[in-house]
């Protein structure tokens, strides 16, 4: 499509109210047991990856997350479709993924823009959907290894201007002292270039 014409940082666009301000957290937690840490330990690079970005633990934070926000809308947004399911059973979520037919995911984006749902579980689907519903929260509970241009897709869904204070919130949840936290750091770089400030909360 040719050469960028123009360029302008976020920031200077939420400083003129045409995007949200964001308030960013990073909440590192444990695994939940010795067992986990030791077959996180002994397994390959790319199964650490996956061990720490499905840590189980994740669960009762992303629980707590919710409690703070009980009447907004949120996106509990991943990269691993068990964990995804195993979320969207325990929160009583409903859940879309690249194979949910173009019809319920309509169904779904319709309850979730009327209000009649509050709570949406989605894959990757979230960093391309074009017509996703707008949200206050996003809680990233996994993501591509250091993909900086996901991070700020999935930032770039909760951006659009509020009612109100026009703030919204983004949680990125990762397992503590292992890689996932590494890639978070790298995926939270081209964020921290725009401007935003990450919050790190140990659990």
């Amino acid at each position: 499509i040719g050469p960028k014409r123009f360029d302008i940082p976020w920031r200077l666009l939420e400083r003129d109210g045409w995007i949200a301000s964001a308030q960013c957290k990073e909440v590192r937690v444990p695994f939940p047991d010795e067992d986990a840490r030791m077959a996180y330990a002994i397994a390959n690079a790319r199964s650490r990856f996956r061990l720490a970005s499905e840590n189980p633990a994740k669960l009762d934070v992303v629980r707590e997350i919710l409690a703070r926000h009980p009447s907004e809308q949120v996106l509990i947004i991943g990269q691993y479709i068990e964990q995804l399911r195993s979320l969207s059973k325990e929160l009583d979520a409903p859940l879309i993924t690249g194979s949910t037919a173009s019809k319920r995911r309509e169904e779904l984006y319709g309850e979730f823009r009327s209000g009649r749902s509050r709570r949406l579980v989605v894959s990757k689907v979230a960093n391309f959907a074009i017509d996703l519903p707008d949200a206050k929260v996003a809680i990233q509970v996994s993501g591509t290894f250091g993909s900086r241009q996901e991070e700020a897709q999935r930032l770039g869904r909760i951006l659009r201007p509020k009612e109100g204070d026009n703030v919204s919130r983004f949680y990125t949840v990762v397992t503590r002292d292992t890689d996932e936290q590494t890639f978070a750091s790298k995926r939270q770089l081209f964020l921290t270039e725009q401007g935003y400030q990450y919050e790190v909360i140990n659990r």
